[in-house]
């Protein structure tokens, strides 16, 4: 039974999503752990709010099981709280029954993208549940657990039965945080940060490192991006609270690099100008990665980021068939990305591509452009994932419903963009696997890729350090693109 107090405690959960068993040699997950900085920033706006709080990353410590029940067992928490993606919504409910069946009385929360697509299904169809919040957790998780079951409907932004066991959504709240006023991540509460987090190889000059948020949202609406949590909205921290936040992170833990886990962070210019006056006239030494659209960069931008110690720029490209990728994004122009990507290169920083297979209208043609494109272009490095329609993305909906754009096995648990779970018309499965390796395969094969990783040595011997650790499980990684264990 739940203890009786007066100050209410939660506990916050990141779901892994598969076998611990599995995880723990999974060298996908080893090589790029990223910390849950969404959970850590809502566990530091509880903490101002006299909540205790504590969190438990089962990605960074895949047999968190253990700790899990024995936190249950000795500090009694009131409510558990689970943020999670559609890959780690199901194990997500593994533990809240584990939960429900160690501490009767607790109250089971769900929070991230998945649910907040999803609202009322969630509870309807999981009885275990019994709250779900929608979007941005700190305002709304805090109003949650102090009005102790009470008054529910004044609350906005959550999803709950109310007295008649009808399910209910009470809106989207007006008035959003202006994030300034958030208290950095709660990091400290993240056992064995920063040494335990890991950026992926070759994407970083130093250690330890590590990952922040400056801005919530994006103005655009491409066809595949899930808008449920932060919808239209688009916010940013402003390039004064950046500095501060850079400094408490290489103050507090030692940070050297950070990569900014935006979707935008140079759609403001001003802000990022300043930023880098910032940087370059502190003493900090630190350096930075971050993501872009290429509308957004330009000369001087790209110049003052290189000063201030940017690494590297990650564009997504998603595709080099100018009229596939017109069918999904706005601003689609080919030319313009070589263009933006020339520029970044003479700035001397490098460039990482984000690309995507299996689109809604992919066929073997619009691959085979792809392919030529991108390896036409001058970048560094490149990610290819395995396109997933995911719930609050535009696409999701019209692919579910129609079945008129390809097959779609909606199988969460494999929604990770490491499995083909939808196939255009036109292509099988096989045929999109094939291609797919044949596309990595045939990246690091080719001469200029090689010396490029070879350079790291020096600019990036950490990554060497880690690659060599565990060779084989990165070869055959490369080779294969699926969970490998060592």
């Amino acid at each position: 039974m739940i203890m009786n107090r007066k100050n209410k405690k939660i506990l916050l959960v990141h779901p892994l999503g598969y076998k611990s068993d599995k995880a723990s040699t999974d060298i996908s997950r080893i090589a790029n752990i990223t910390p849950p900085l969404g959970i850590a920033s809502i566990c530091a706006y509880l903490l101002l709010r006299q909540i205790d709080c504590d969190i438990i990353d089962c990605y960074a410590h895949p047999d968190a099981d253990k700790k899990i029940n024995k936190y249950l067992e000795t500090e009694k928490p009131d409510y558990i709280g689970f943020s999670c993606s559609t890959s780690t919504f199901m194990d997500g409910i593994r533990i809240a029954k584990i939960s429900k069946s160690i501490l009767s009385d607790i109250k089971i929360v769900f929070g991230g993208a998945h649910v907040s697509a999803l609202k009322e299904s969630i509870i309807n169809n999981f009885n275990i549940v019994d709250y779900v919040v929608v979007g941005e957790g700190e305002q709304t998780l805090t109003e949650l657990i102090e009005a102790d079951n009470k008054n529910l409907s004044d609350i906005k932004n959550i999803v709950y039965k109310n007295y008649d066991n009808k399910v209910v959504f009470t809106g989207y709240r007006k008035n959003l945080l202006d994030l300034d006023s958030l208290p950095f991540p709660a990091y400290e509460k993240l056992d064995g940060y920063p040494e335990k987090y890991k950026l992926p190889i070759f994407n970083y000059p130093k250690t330890p490192n590590s990952s922040c948020i400056s801005s919530r949202g994006c103005p655009y609406s491409c066809s595949y991006c899930d808008r449920s949590v932060f919808r239209k909205t688009f916010r940013f921290n402003s390039a004064e609270y950046l500095y501060k936040h850079f400094k408490y992170l290489n103050h507090n833990f030692g940070i050297k690099h950070v990569n900014f886990y935006d979707d935008q962070f140079t759609f403001h210019k001003k802000r990022v100008l300043k930023f880098c006056d910032l940087m370059i006239s502190g003493d900090l030494k630190m350096s930075f990665n971050c993501a872009a659209r290429a509308e957004h960069l330009d000369h001087e931008i790209v110049t003052a980021m290189k000063a201030a110690g940017c690494w590297m720029i990650s564009l997504g490209i998603e595709t080099g068939d100018q009229k596939l990728l017109a069918q999904h994004r706005q601003n689609a122009n080919i030319e313009m990305l070589r263009e933006k990507i020339t520029l970044i290169k003479k700035a001397k920083i490098r460039v990482k591509a984000l690309l995507m297979m299996g689109l809604p209208g992919e066929t073997e043609e619009s691959i085979s452009k792809s392919k030529k494109y991108v390896y036409s272009l001058p970048i560094d490095d490149f990610n290819l994932a395995k396109f997933t329609p995911f719930p609050g993305s535009p696409i999701y909906q019209q692919i579910k419903d129609g079945g008129s754009l390809g097959t779609f096995d909606e199988n969460w648990e494999k929604m990770d963009c490491m499995e083909f779970i939808f196939i255009p018309n036109g292509i099988n499965k096989e045929k999109m696997e094939a291609l797919f390796i044949d596309f990595y395969r045939s990246h690091f094969m080719r001469y200029k890729v090689l010396f490029g990783y070879f350079s790291m040595i020096w600019k990036s011997p950490d990554s060497w350090r880690r690659f060599f650790i565990d060779f084989f499980s990165f070869m055959n990684f490369i080779k294969n693109k699926k969970r490998v264990q060592t």
